[in-house]
C-alpha cells in the first residue's frame, strides 16, 4: 500500500464518483479502477460498492478510510512541518459546538494563515459531529464542554475514538436572553423564574441522548421547549418569543448580535453540574499543525478577552 494509492481512494470517497476523481487527479478512468482493485486485493476487502450512480463505501471500507485518512493527514503535517518551501494547499479545519470564541479565534488564524492557496473549514455542529470529525480527520480540533453530569458519556465516546479533551477553562451557567425580556435586568435568575418562557437550545440528532445537548443543566424539565438548528434561529426566537438559552457567559457580542446579554443563572448551592469545562478535542498522539497550534493560542487569547 502507497501514499499514492491512499491518497487516490480518499480523493474516490470525496468526489463519490470514479469519473470525477479520475479528472481531479488527472488519471485515466481505467488507470484509477485498475488502481483501487490493486490496493483492494492487497488488503482483501472491497472499499466501495460500485453502480451506475457511482460509488460509496462499504462499512468495511469506511473503517478503513478513517486510518487512511488520519494516516494521510498525518503524513500533510510531515510535509508542512518539515518542508517549508514546498507549494501545497494549505488546509485545516474545526468543528465545535456553538461558541463565538472558536469562531473568533478561526478569524485570527485564517488572517494569520492567509495563501493563495487554502481549503479550511469552520463546522458549527452537533456534539456528536464534533466528535467523529475529529475522530476521522475531517477536523484537526474539535469544541465542546463537558460537565459533572456529561463526562461518563462524553468521556467513553472519546476514548472508543481514540480521542483526548484537553480544558480552555471552566465557567458556571448562564441564562441567555434578548435586552427587552422581563428577566434581563435581574442580578441573577432562578429555573422557578424561568418556567413561563420558552426554553431553546440546539437541535441535536434522533440517536443523540441528552448527555449530548449543548447547553448546559439539560437534565432538568423544561415545561416549554423550542429546538433550533442555526445560531441566527435561536437570536430571532429570543427576540420575538422572549426565550432564552442556558449558557457559559463567554460571549463575544459582536459575532451575536446586539440586544442580548448573559443573566448569572441561580443554582443549588449543592449542586455541581451547573460548572461547564470547555476544551478541545484531539486525536490521542497526534503531531499538532502549526495552524492547530495557533487556532488554539488564539482560543486561549479570545477567553482571557472574555474573561476580563
Amino acid at each position: 500500500m502507497t501514499l499514492q494509492q491512499m491518497h487516490y481512494a480518499l480523493t474516490i470517497a470525496e468526489c463519490g464518483s470514479m469519473n470525477k476523481a479520475a479528472e481531479k487527479l488527472f488519471l485515466s478512468q481505467p488507470a484509477l479502477t485498475n488502481t483501487m482493485r490493486s490496493l483492494e486485493e492487497e488488503i482483501g476487502i472491497n472499499i466501495f460498492l460500485r453502480s451506475k450512480r457511482g460509488v460509496t463505501p462499504t462499512s468495511e471500507g469506511e473503517e478503513f478510510l478513517a486510518y487512511v485518512r488520519q494516516l494521510y493527514q498525518q503524513y500533510e503535517l510531515l510535509k508542512e512541518r518539515y518542508s517549508p518551501d514546498a507549494e501545497f494547499k494549505r488546509k485545516f479545519g474545526v468543528s465545535a459546538q456553538h461558541y463565538t470564541f472558536a469562531v473568533r479565534a478561526f478569524v485570527d488564524t485564517v488572517r494569520k494563515f492567509d495563501t493563495l492557496e487554502f481549503e479550511y473549514a469552520m463546522r458549527e455542529t452537533r456534539t456528536r459531529e464534533v466528535i467523529q470529525d475529529v475522530a476521522q480527520m475531517r477536523s484537526e480540533i474539535g469544541i465542546l464542554y463537558m460537565s459533572a453530569y456529561n463526562e461518563k458519556i462524553i468521556g467513553k465516546m472519546l476514548h472508543e475514538k481514540d480521542l483526548e479533551f484537553h480544558e480552555l477553562v471552566q465557567a458556571r451557567a448562564y441564562v441567555y436572553l434578548c435586552e427587552k425580556h422581563p428577566l434581563a435586568k435581574c442580578r441573577e435568575v432562578t429555573m422557578d423564574q424561568l418556567k413561563d418562557f420558552p426554553c431553546l437550545s440546539f437541535e441535536q440528532d434522533v440517536q443523540s441522548s441528552v448527555y449530548l445537548a449543548e447547553e448546559i443543566l439539560s437534565e432538568n424539565v423544561y415545561p416549554r421547549t423550542i429546538q433550533v438548528n442555526d445560531r441566527a434561529t435561536m437570536l430571532n426566537l429570543m427576540d420575538s418569543l422572549n426565550g432564552y438559552t442556558l449558557c457559559s457567559g463567554v460571549i463575544f457580542d459582536d459575532l451575536n448580535g446586539d440586544g442580548c446579554l448573559a443573566v448569572p443563572f441561580r443554582e443549588d448551592a449543592e449542586d455541581s453540574s451547573g460548572l461547564m469545562r470547555i476544551g478541545y478535542v484531539v486525536k490521542r498522539n497526534s503531531i499538532r499543525s502549526e495552524m492547530g497550534e495557533y487556532y488554539l493560542e488564539s482560543c486561549r487569547r479570545c477567553l482571557q478577552l472574555i474573561r476580563k
